[in-house]
C-alpha cells in the first residue's frame, strides 16, 4: 500500500519536470536538482513556478485527449 502511494505521488508530482525535460532534451535528474536548489536559493519562487506549470499541464490534459491510433475514433 505504501509503495503504491509512493508510485502515485511520484507520477503526479514529478510529471511536470519529466514532460518538460523530454520536450527540451534535458535529463530529468538534472532538471529536478536544479529546481530543488533554485527553490532553496530563492526562498520558494521556483516552487510557485513549478505549481503554475503543474496547473497548466493539468488544464491542458483535461481538454486535450490523446488517441493512440486512428482506429480509436
Amino acid at each position: 500500500m505504501l509503495n503504491n502511494l509512493k508510485h502515485n505521488m511520484e507520477r503526479k508530482w514529478f510529471g511536470v519536470l519529466t514532460r518538460m525535460g523530454s520536450k527540451v532534451g534535458i535529463p530529468v535528474s538534472k532538471l529536478r536538482v536544479f529546481f530543488i536548489y533554485s527553490t532553496f536559493a530563492t526562498a520558494g519562487v521556483f516552487f510557485l513556478i513549478y505549481l503554475g506549470l503543474a496547473f497548466t499541464l493539468w488544464i491542458k490534459d483535461m481538454f486535450i485527449t490523446r488517441r493512440p491510433s486512428v482506429f480509436d475514433l
